[in-house]
């Protein structure tokens, strides 16, 4: 192993949490701060907290309360597709043709 390229290895390095709880560990650090550590981590402790950093958590309830609002609101494919076939059924189609002799205009009430 080449000398000096190496960072020194700490076998005492202290981890402490935002909670308040620390450990030593080793590491080439001296001093490490975490946010999350096994004491306040849900997944361990069975607890809920939200740590939340630029409103992500409040943004995403607002989107999904958003989207189920809309999601009520909205009528099905069904409905829709019922909608634009009353509306193509009333539309009267006009079609000209072209005859030698003139140009007339025939209206066809569609049934």
């Amino acid at each position: 192993m080449k000398k000096d390229i190496h960072p020194t290895y700490n076998e005492k390095a202290k981890v402490i949490c935002a909670c308040g709880f620390s450990f030593t560990t080793g590491s080439t650090e001296k001093e490490i701060k975490v946010e999350l550590c096994s004491q306040c981590h849900p997944f361990y402790t069975g607890k809920q907290k939200l740590v939340d950093s630029a409103r992500r958590v409040e943004k995403y309830t607002s989107k999904l309360s958003a989207k189920d609002k809309t999601s009520q609101e909205r009528k099905g494919k069904k409905a829709k597709r019922a909608k634009r076939d009353e509306k193509k059924d009333k539309k009267e189609v006009v079609v000209k043709t072209k005859d030698i002799k003139k140009i007339s205009q025939v209206k066809l009430n569609k049934k």
